[in-house]
């Protein structure tokens, strides 16, 4: 039986509205998940119809909110966010002082373009790497570290999803949407002062954690591991003559490996000799390969030896070596034998491993000891590290579907960081690009966005589709798109209009200024326990309402909720940067506490006093 709007409706929705707030705060299970079941709850009830129960997902705030994850995962992928975040840190020199406002500032830049939790995660091991120069906890510098990202958010548009909800949600009620910098001068105010509070009084809060996780990773990237394995002193590249006698030889035939302690790597060679035009393929040697006049051959070991036997032409220099070593589709990563694995007590030649998974075999790192020479022969044991290069796509492989080995690191975003070198300027002429559209209108937001990630894949700024689908964070996706028929709901049932009139039945005689702060508290409280873009999908709309009511203009009322929702400081549950340096930092929940409640109860007398200044009634 469907249930009409008013009576048992708007009771039915409060009650999903409660439960739902109950989950999201207690976080056994995920919020993408809980705001699924409210969704489903609402239409199997007839709250809401499907297509209402749907419409979320076609919602231009949930395409443009996946479309900025791609257009976030180009910059940081070619580089230039962490190029830009060092060149900016470089200038705080050994000043501790100046290095603590420069991060601040730095994350909070960033976070106005792109995703807090990727600028915090990216500008992570940066900031404690130097704080460790300095001799300094970095428990000192990363909860400014993820209270900027949340305070630069706030300076645009794109920057939170907060902003866009609300922004959307005026649209939705037949007001002037946000434009790109409409957000940006409370944002500045806000940000303004969280970094004055925090390098004054905050500064002093902070705990001073000697023993910490400090985030170091065992997993290096391609180029760090070849040069701390010393791989570039071993590589050779070689070119076949055709006065050659290995020309026409099968690679088994000439034991290359078994004689001389030599891996052949790869094999460039011209696919067509009639068009010169044509580029060189690259080939992985497989053991019926046959060399062929003109191959350049990359190997690994002591080549001195196979000049003068086999009269070839040596090319070796250390970057063009580079060079045809760690091209763009090919990496070098570290893999673990597994516990269970099938190949402990077994040699490298038993296991048959370049025919069977495409990769060399480098070296086998064992205790704290290098084995190069002869490592094909060497039995292997449990916890060795098998230093292996090959395709990305082969290394991606071997570590989706072997259980054998367990693969150091995340591939998939080693891989993309070397598909995307040198694309920095790509990227940020991009994201220019992007900018430029939105903040002159000549687009509707949604396609300057969408137009920017397609930008990003199809100049390889982005590794592939299936590589941008990869760097969306669906939780979040989904999650915004799942919420948003509660508000439709709140709507439809009278629930809004109950809410707008219990509010300004308690604070309506106070006059805008007390029903606006009443705004400011609610949302801000109750993002420290769940979403803040949830808490604006139910808020923005009530305040909306409340405006009305009250005869005054929606916008400072509207910018409240958005702002309030995005000052998540006094919990480490409030936002995922917080989540995120906690374990680095060695933080407990008080040290949130004790940090964010100050900064919180600063920032709601300062901003309830600003934005009505700005955004008049």
């Amino acid at each position: 039986m469907e249930i009409k709007s008013g009576g048992m409706g708007m009771i039915g929705t409060f009650i999903i509205l409660i439960v739902s707030t109950i989950f999201f705060i207690h976080g056994k299970y995920r919020a993408d998940l809980v705001a699924l079941g409210s969704l489903l709850l609402l239409a199997l009830t007839g709250i809401i119809t499907p297509v209402e129960a749907l419409a979320g997902f076609s919602n231009s705030v949930v395409i443009m909110i996946a479309g900025l994850f791609v257009v976030g995962a180009g910059i940081f992928n070619t580089g230039l966010a962490i190029h830009i975040g060092n060149q900016l840190l470089k200038l705080g020199n050994n000043n501790e002082k100046k290095l603590f406002i420069i991060i601040m500032i730095t994350v909070g830049v960033f976070s106005a373009f792109m995703s807090n939790t990727g600028t915090v995660a990216v500008l992570l091991p940066v900031v404690i790497s130097m704080a460790l120069n300095l001799n300094v906890s970095p428990a000192k510098f990363l909860i400014p570290l993820a209270f900027a990202s949340s305070l630069g958010g706030v300076l645009t548009l794109i920057g939170t999803p907060p902003n866009l909800v609300s922004s959307n949600t005026l649209a939705e009620n037949g007001f002037q949407p946000m434009h790109f910098f409409q957000y940006t001068p409370i944002g500045l105010v806000a940000f303004a002062v969280g970094i004055l509070f925090m390098v004054t009084v905050g500064k002093k809060l902070l705990p001073d954690n000697k023993a910490m996780n400090t985030g170091k990773s065992t997993s290096f990237s391609a180029n760090e591991l070849a040069g701390f394995y010393k791989i570039y002193h071993s590589l050779h590249l070689i070119e076949i003559p055709e006065t050659s006698q290995i020309i026409g030889k099968k690679l088994s035939t000439l034991e290359l490996t078994t004689k001389y302690g030599i891996t052949v790597i790869s094999i460039e060679r011209k696919e067509n000799e009639l068009i010169p035009l044509f580029k060189h393929v690259r080939i992985t040697p497989k053991t019926d390969t046959v060399f062929e006049q003109g191959d350049k051959v990359l190997l690994f070991g002591d080549a001195a030896p196979l000049f003068t036997e086999f009269d070839l032409t040596d090319l070796t220099n250390e970057s063009e070596a580079k060079r045809h070593f760690l091209a763009k589709q090919y990496g070098l990563t570290e893999v673990l034998i597994a516990p269970q694995s099938s190949f402990k007590n077994k040699t490298i030649r038993e296991l048959q491993f370049r025919e069977k998974y495409r990769c060399s075999v480098l070296a086998i790192s064992r205790n704290g000891e290098y084995i190069q020479t002869n490592a094909s022969k060497e039995k292997l044991r449990l916890g060795d590290a098998l230093i292996i290069y090959g395709e990305w796509e082969k290394i991606e492989l071997l570590a989706e579907k072997s259980a054998d080995v367990v693969v150091v690191g995340r591939v998939s975003d080693k891989a993309t960081s070397a598909a995307a070198q040198g694309k920095a300027p790509i990227a940020g002429g991009i994201m220019l690009f992007m900018l430029l559209l939105m903040t002159l209108e000549l687009v509707d937001p949604v396609l300057a966005v969408l137009l920017s990630a397609f930008l990003m894949i199809i100049t390889g700024c982005v590794r592939s589709t299936g590589d941008a689908y990869h760097k969306i964070n669906w939780e979040s996706v989904v999650l915004i798109a799942a919420m948003l028929p509660m508000a439709t709901a709140l709507e439809k049932t009278g629930g809004v209009t109950f809410m707008s009139d219990l509010l300004l039945g308690i604070l309506g005689d106070y006059g805008p200024h007390a029903v606006l702060a009443g705004f400011y508290v609610l949302t801000m409280v109750l993002s420290q326990f769940i979403s803040n873009t949830a808490t604006a999908v139910i808020f923005a709309p009530i305040a909306i309402t409340t405006a009305i009511n009250l005869g005054v203009s929606p916008y400072p009322f509207v910018v409240a909720v958005a702002i309030s929702a995005s000052m998540a400081f006094a919990t480490p549950v409030a936002s995922p940067t917080n989540a995120l340096v906690m374990n680095a930092g060695g933080y407990t929940f008080k040290d949130f506490v004790k940090v964010g409640v100050p900064l919180q109860l600063v920032l709601t007398v300062v901003l309830i006093a600003v934005i009505p200044l700005l955004y008049p009634f």
